[in-house]
């Protein structure tokens, strides 16, 4: 339902003349001869625009000078604000004026767009204005704002211009995916690259088990994987096993960083591969000061002059942090030919337990925030600027977001400790209504949104209720995410294959979309 307008409320206050207070209103008769020989009527809207805007404020400084005759010192502090807040937004509404028109007569739907996020900040700053002149000892009175879901549009993922590569790999040929750097967040991103790699290379793809790494079938559809493409390309470690009849070989191990440690891997996963029944010949390195703290861009060839080989089963690590073909790599949707929306996604009882948890708790239209606290303060703090924000300046910039998206609830995901995630609570408040932080709740028999991964004895796994986050995050209208954490990552690159992007996603604190990053757990 479209919300009213934010103009509505002062339809039926005595506007002044334009003349009483020049200081705070547009000079609009010295601008409107060379405006009506270039301007199509989309600037004449806009124009409109910024001239009510402007009276709106200038008609918020009339009715406060009214009260301070009357009233106490609080008051007359509060028009002083006013002031400042006023000559702010008239400042910031002739740059967006000047920077809009002053360079091109046509203004095309992306800068419309824009632009519309532009007058919808000034209006609410010009909220925050009246909210501090009429401001008193018993509250505040406020203006609703447009419908964000004119401002918070869907991203066209223009998949039609992807640059991708067929993946025909020989049956008889393998690559054993080596992802041992960081947590799931980090190896998932890693298997993708891996997924590359496999494909230029024309092999077919082993991931690895659990009593090597993580149990990837538990949150991963790996058949979605073969089916999207059309044919076998992806295979778990227990089928590689079987076609070895239990003596598999890795005729060549190559790690692609040598720094500061080959492959990532030490004895103990040398020995744990050997325990699973895998013999390997001496381990290389395929450039010897290739360092993961400064990894050099690598194109296709470089990957087929040191990976490509006769040999029939090879094995690569880590690449979590190759730079290799990035732009390629990071389209939405990937690099690889297949006809799904996304080729690494959550198994079909994540993908429905988040769905039902939707459907119980928060309805269509909600904003997910991914709150990363713990170990990410040293983390951050070692960027400048710091990325770890103290709760009031997060729970302010929450507030614009949710503000802006239109939206009367957050699905949190954080780490955060009780203590911290009780204060921000307490300071989500928005026209005297407080915005609910919804976490997925203990388990709990009576409920039935988890009730697929009790039956099939999943919940309580650590990877499974990290992904049912990531999805959760994933499905929401507006996404704000932890800058450099790749939990976060792996959440935009879900987001960007589903098609749920949203122009409004956001790095807390940041005031612009995400890219994809390699950070962080």
């Amino acid at each position: 339902m479209a919300r009213d307008s934010p103009y509505e409320d002062d339809d039926h206050e005595n506007l002044i003349h334009q003349n009483k207070d020049k200081s705070a209103s547009f000079r609009i008769e010295e601008l409107q001869s060379p405006i009506r020989r270039r301007f199509s009527k989309g600037h004449y809207l806009f124009a409109a625009i910024v001239t009510v805007i402007s009276l709106v404020a200038t008609i918020y400084l009339f009715f406060s000078s009214k009260i301070c005759d009357t009233t106490s010192d609080r008051i007359k502090e509060s028009q002083l604000r006013a002031l400042y807040l006023l000559n702010k937004q008239r400042s910031s509404l002739f740059d967006l004026w000047n920077h809009t028109f002053g360079t091109s007569n046509n203004i095309t739907a992306v800068r419309f767009d824009q632009i519309k996020a532009s007058l919808l900040d000034q209006i609410t700053l010009n909220r925050h204005i009246k909210d501090t002149l009429l401001s008193t000892e018993n509250g505040t009175v406020s203006v609703p704002i447009v419908n964000g879901s004119e401002i918070c549009r869907k991203i066209d993922p223009k998949s039609s211009k992807r640059r991708t590569i067929e993946w025909k790999p020989d049956p008889n040929k393998f690559l054993f995916a080596i992802c041992l750097s960081g947590q799931m967040s980090n190896h998932l991103i890693c298997l993708e690259k891996h997924m590359f790699f496999a494909a230029v290379l024309n092999r077919v793809l082993v991931i690895p088990g659990s009593k090597f790494d993580y149990q990837y079938n538990l949150v991963l559809d790996i058949d979605h994987i073969n089916e999207c493409i059309g044919r076998k390309t992806v295979i778990s470690f227990e089928i590689f096993m079987e076609l070895k009849k239990n003596h598999a070989r890795i005729d060549k191990f190559i790690c692609y960083f040598s720094i500061p440690l080959p492959c990532y891997t030490d004895e103990d996963h040398l020995k744990k591969l050997k325990s699973l029944g895998i013999s390997m010949g001496k381990v290389e390195t395929a450039w010897k000061s290739e360092d993961i703290e400064n990894p050099s861009p690598k194109t296709v060839k470089d990957v087929e002059g040191k990976f490509g080989t006769k040999e029939d089963v090879i094995a690569i690590g880590d690449v979590f942090f190759a730079n290799v073909e990035k732009d390629w790599v990071l389209q939405p949707r990937g690099p690889i030919a297949h006809k799904c929306k996304i080729l690494i996604e959550p198994s079909k009882l994540i993908l429905l337990t988040a769905q039902r948890f939707i459907q119980t708790f928060l309805g269509s239209g909600f904003v997910a925030l991914h709150f990363r606290r713990h170990g990410f303060l040293k983390f951050c703090n070692a960027k400048k600027p710091s990325c770890f924000y103290p709760i009031p300046q997060a729970a302010d910039c929450i507030r614009q977001m949710v503000e802006k998206a239109n939206t009367s609830v957050i699905y949190l995901s954080t780490d955060a400790a009780e203590s911290e995630t009780s204060l921000l609570q307490s300071m989500l408040v928005m026209n005297g209504k407080t915005i609910p932080l919804v976490k997925r709740p203990p388990r709990d028999s009576a409920e039935k949104w988890d009730s697929l991964l009790y039956r099939h004895g999943l919940d309580g796994d650590d990877q499974v209720e990290a992904m049912l986050d990531k999805t959760i995050c994933a499905m929401a209208s507006v996404f704000i995410g932890a800058p450099g954490s790749t939990f976060t990552e792996d959440i935009l690159r879900l987001r960007k294959g589903w098609e749920t992007a949203s122009s409004c996603d956001e790095y807390l604190c940041h005031g612009e979309e995400p890219n994809f990053i390699a950070g962080d757990e």
